[in-house]
């Protein structure tokens, strides 16, 4: 399933901030360019937030990060560009690469903005077109459902009549 919004993205200004991160206890390892963070972790990057029992950042060759977020409960939270609103999600563990801007959710995954919600196995979303794709991969490798609620979007007066920015495709 896809829902597109192409009106707003995540806030463009988190990817110039710096990545601030705290921890109960840290392992640097230099030659590979991994930071192993543990005990009730805070990573935030502007309005982004990503929260778990341990992250794992790795910095490749060219300064791009990937960082990878553990816990009974992962979470994610990121402002939307213009808006009083956020995209959050839950999942075992959150995986977030910002060379492609996109975070995967893996493991009795949600991802809500507004109060439209998306619930699947793994969910991806890509904070710079807001492109959520969800799927459920189910016991054995058999395919289950996944579950969205969409609401209708409030009309203003410049879009009265006109049809909402809002579509899904089944994947």
């Amino acid at each position: 399933m896809l829902l597109v919004s192409p009106l707003c993205h995540a806030e463009r200004a988190d990817r110039e901030k710096p990545v601030n991160i705290d921890a109960d206890q840290v392992i640097v390892d230099d030659a590979r360019q991994t930071s192993t963070f543990t005990g009730k972790v805070l990573l935030t990057q502007g309005t982004m937030a990503i929260r778990g029992d341990k992250i794992v950042v790795v910095q490749d060759k060219t300064g791009f990060k990937h960082g990878t977020a553990y816990g009974h409960t992962a979470s994610f939270r990121q402002k939307r560009e213009g808006l009083d609103e956020y995209v959050e999600g839950y999942a075992e563990r959150i995986e977030y690469d910002t060379q492609v801007d996109t975070v995967n959710f893996y493991g009795q995954a949600k991802v809500t903005r507004a109060q439209d919600e998306v619930r699947g196995d793994h969910i991806t979303y890509n904070s710079k077109t807001e492109i959520f794709q969800a799927d459920s991969a189910g016991a054995g490798g058999v395919p289950q459902r996944v579950h969205a609620v969409l609401h209708p979007k409030a009309k203003s007066a410049d879009d009265a009549g006109s049809p909402q920015p809002v579509t899904m495709e089944k994947k």
